[in-house]
């Protein structure tokens, strides 16, 4: 497996460029919170990010930020696609990683692990990786499916031996669409507590090629370790104002509010000072 990370820096989508189309949506499970958007890309965002990686891929490991090589980049379609990642997932581009590429060639895949980090030190930036975007951007003739072994829907999943891979047998499986998009949450909804059920892997690769494009989002700003005084009461997002207004004070209040040891995004909007 290789692994290609893409950054974008200034050059954020203009307002109503994200295409957001919630009627694509589908919950998959609630442990972990899982949801499909159908069609998240287009045939031709997918193709143009796989040219943006192809020939730049190198060795790539599970909670490695290095193993890719990183650019600087104002790419369009990249920036439309963060905007997109952020419209659906209602968490701020600038809590996001870099984009990670990977290609699976035949037999490779990615072992069962977590999103969320154990160690205290990759939480320093960002704090936890709250959700993950994972987004499909081949075909692929069988297998490469992405698969939760705890999940709770498991055992009322229906897998033919046809079309489906045998390694998925072992948990709620996902098939790699072209185009596709898979939201799953890694902690619970107060945004502290890691949840065990999203532990999640890549089954092998049995016919062609997959490609993926990973964003991993954490629940803090992930580019800015600086953050304002306790004491001012301001928004530090411009969507702020519509997060509280659909509900997402009360929804997600260690973001939008805040905690005794880590003010929120929203202080204003949420009417907290």
């Amino acid at each position: 497996m290789h692994g290609w990370l893409i950054r974008m820096v200034g050059s954020r989508g203009s307002p109503g460029s994200a295409g957001f189309d919630p009627t694509r949506v589908t919950q998959l499970s609630w442990q972990p919170r899982a949801f499909l958007y159908k069609g998240f890309l287009s045939d031709e965002e997918c193709d143009h990010l796989v040219k943006l990686a192809r020939g730049n891929l190198e060795e790539s490991t599970v909670a490695d930020n290095d193993s890719g090589e990183s650019i600087k980049s104002e790419d369009e379609t990249v920036s439309r696609v963060e905007s997109r990642i952020a419209a659906w997932t209602f968490l701020p581009e600038e809590n996001g990683e870099a984009i990670q590429i990977l290609r699976y060639e035949n037999g490779q895949k990615y072992e069962p692990h977590f999103d969320y980090f154990i160690d205290k030190v990759n939480r320093e930036r960002g704090g936890h990786r709250i959700a993950t975007v994972l987004m499909y951007l081949s075909h692929v003739g069988k297998g490469g499916e992405t698969v939760f072994p705890d999940a709770e829907a498991k055992e009322s999943q229906v897998k033919d031996d046809d079309s489906w891979s045998h390694c998925t047998k072992k948990g709620y499986a996902v098939k790699p669409e072209k185009g596709d998009a898979l939201l799953f949450f890694s902690l619970h909804p107060d945004a502290t507590i890691p949840d065990p059920s999203s532990l999640h892997g890549s089954c092998p690769v049995i016919e062609g090629e997959k490609w993926s494009a990973t964003k991993w989002i954490h629940v803090k700003n992930f580019d800015n370790l600086e953050r304002v005084a306790n004491s001012a009461c301001i928004d530090e997002d411009s969507d702020c104002p519509h997060w509280a207004a659909v509900g997402e004070c009360r929804k997600n209040p260690v973001y939008m509010v805040g905690t005794k040891e880590s003010p929120g995004y929203c202080r204003k909007s949420c009417n907290e000072c």
